[in-house]
């Protein structure tokens, strides 16, 4: 499988099965309406693991602008793919979105609150303070890509044992620091959704929310590059 064909379908399921988690809890009359956000976090880790599982053995399973700039910070990873790999992750986190828009499309179609639908395809913050949202976000990618530096392979990124650590560092991210912002830490996963928002024909959309859409660009692409930065001083240090 080609590395481009490998990060759609692997960002692709992280869309499908955590946007479907969000959706599943926030719709009317879904199965799992109010489950709660113990509920959300679980789906989300199992939504990487199962992307990561998929692309891992083909691409290095990045799935992620900030995991795909820190590891070419970090000299991990070749500055000349940054696009190819990009450019894959936001198609595939929109594909994602729109199939769980089919899944549960009679649920969108009676569900009002326009504030949950927006939830399903990206995030927003719990309390607006754009330098602190930020800074949210780059701590918590901070976490992220610190531990995939630590576990990734020369030249490539991930492989497919490590399918189930990062999904229990996602899990553990989003259950300590997910309150303040929803825990984007993923510019794709943020980005391209919300992309998807603004176009699709939702009975009960309401804003896209552009005004905040930066901040979950910069906080992950940020917190990463600490990281990396992070990563080279800890390797190089001598004791």
């Amino acid at each position: 499988m080609h590395a481009f064909i490998a990060e759609f379908i692997g960002t692709a399921m992280i869309l499908l099965l955590g946007g479907g988690v969000v959706a599943n809890v926030l719709l009317k009359q879904t199965k799992g309406n109010n489950g709660g956000w113990i509920v959300i976090t679980f789906g989300w880790a199992i939504a990487v693991f199962t992307g990561v599982l998929i692309a891992a053995p083909y691409s290095g399973a990045h799935l992620n602008p900030a995991v795909t700039i820190g590891l070419v910070l970090a000299n991990k990873f070749s500055p000349s793919l940054i696009p190819m790999y990009i450019t894959a992750q936001v198609l595939g986190a929109m594909f994602g979105s729109l199939l769980v828009w089919l899944a549960y499309k009679k649920h969108f179609d009676i569900s009002e609150d326009s504030g949950a639908i927006l939830a399903i395809f990206c995030t927003s913050p719990s309390i607006r303070s754009y330098g602190y949202n930020i800074l949210t976000e780059a701590i918590g990618t901070f976490c992220l890509v610190l531990a995939v530096l630590f576990m990734a392979k020369p030249d490539v990124g991930l492989g497919a044992l490590n399918a189930l650590p990062v999904s229990l560092v996602v899990l553990g991210i989003g259950l300590s620091l997910g309150g303040p912002t929803g825990y984007a830490i993923n510019p794709a996963r943020d980005f391209g959704p919300r992309l998807l928002h603004y176009i699709l024909p939702l009975k009960y959309k309401g804003t896209s929310d552009w005004k905040y859409s930066w901040v979950p660009i910069v906080g992950p692409v940020l917190g990463g590059a600490i990281a990396a930065l992070g990563y080279s001083i800890i390797i190089n240090v001598k004791f």
